[in-house]
């Protein structure tokens, strides 16, 4: 079976089975138009911790626990744990990985960590190299602000432009679909992916930390594009087209951009930063994170899946690969965007 679609699509022969899934957000992540779809909504942002940063370690690590124990087994039948965090050296990660003690990959693509872990885990699937891989990510406000913006009692207003960081951690579990006797959490149907296209860094040169929309749509616009292209499809083909991180500011500029490259998106576009809060939460332009897109993917997207409303997604986590150091010496905010297919059988 061909496996290669141009330079940057993949198509897989032993099409993984998303195994189960799992999501914890914070409270007002749980009081938006999502909320019935997670799994566990916090009440304190602290979660009974010492720091917002052991916070965001413990939901990543909870996380990943409740959709082992969803299949009904231990952490032993992991074969690898995938993915990453906003924080610098992945902490959040790391440090859940200890606790868990699965073989790990810590890999970094800012918001757009969970596309790229279930890009990579559908690869090591589809290769034979595991039968059970984790793919998890997450992000917090209290922990990104003061890394990347300013210290949380400056009390800084929002730009017209700024979205909030999602407090929440998501995880997809992939098995491999060739066994039988593959554990399933959910019965009755399969939501397998069957393809993806790797990201390329795009970079229009945008400065403005509080506006990370305008900085992802490009590279969210060349990756749907390049996929489009690779495997010969169109807009049609897919019931919904899932971006991560661009709120509403960076979905209209998505969609302006792919119009102008003959895509329409308008009837299919669905963005995760967009849905996750309500106008009346004054987030402003809405949602990013590595959390937003692992939880809204994890419970709402693959949720609609399973009850048969959508049966084919092409699915894109955005990230800004900026950094603190980058933008205090001048630099522009490079993007990416990674992209899978999930479908139901």
């Amino acid at each position: 079976m061909r496996k290669r679609f141009g330079k940057q699509s993949v198509k897989f022969e032993n099409r993984p089975v998303v195994a189960s899934t799992a999501s914890i957000v914070g409270d007002i992540e749980g009081a938006g138009p999502l909320g019935n779809y997670f799994d566990i909504i916090l009440e304190d942002d602290m979660w009974g911790e010492e720091s917002y940063e052991k916070a965001e370690r413990k939901m990543y690590e909870m996380c990943v626990k409740n959709a082992i124990e969803r299949l009904n087994i231990t952490s032993a039948g992991i074969d690898c744990l995938l993915g990453g965090d906003l924080l610098n050296q992945l902490i959040s990660a790391n440090y859940a990985a200890r606790q868990l003690k699965i073989p790990f990959l810590g890999l970094y693509g800012a918001c757009s960590t969970i596309t790229e872990s279930v890009l990579i885990g559908s690869m090591l699937i589809d290769g034979g190299f595991g039968a059970n891989i984790a793919c998890a990510a997450s992000s917090h406000f209290s922990t990104a602000e003061r890394q990347y913006r300013m210290p949380l009692e400056l009390g800084q207003l929002a730009t017209p432009t700024s979205q909030r960081t999602v407090t929440g951690a998501g995880c997809i579990i992939l098995s491999d679909g060739c066994r039988p006797d593959a554990k399933k959490a959910y019965s009755g149907c399969s939501v397998v992916v069957s393809c993806g296209t790797i990201g390329r860094v795009i970079d229009l040169g945008i400065t403005d930390a509080n506006n990370m929309g305008a900085a992802m749509a490009p590279a969210a616009a060349d990756t749907i594009v390049t996929h489009l292209n690779d495997f010969n499809k169109t807009v049609d083909d897919y019931d919904i087209i899932v971006t991560g991180d661009l709120g509403t500011f960076g979905t209209e500029m998505l969609r302006d951009v792919c119009q102008e490259k003959g895509v329409d998106l308008k009837k299919k576009h669905f963005d995760c930063g967009a849905a996750m809060f309500a106008p009346e939460q004054n987030t402003v332009c809405g949602a990013s994170g590595c959390g937003c897109a692992a939880t809204v993917v994890s419970s709402y997207i693959i949720g609609k899946m399973i009850s048969g409303e959508i049966k084919k997604a092409l699915v894109m986590a955005t990230g800004a690969l900026m950094s603190p150091l980058a933008n205090l010496q001048g630099e522009s905010i490079p993007s990416i965007a990674h992209a899978i297919v999930l479908e139901r059988e």
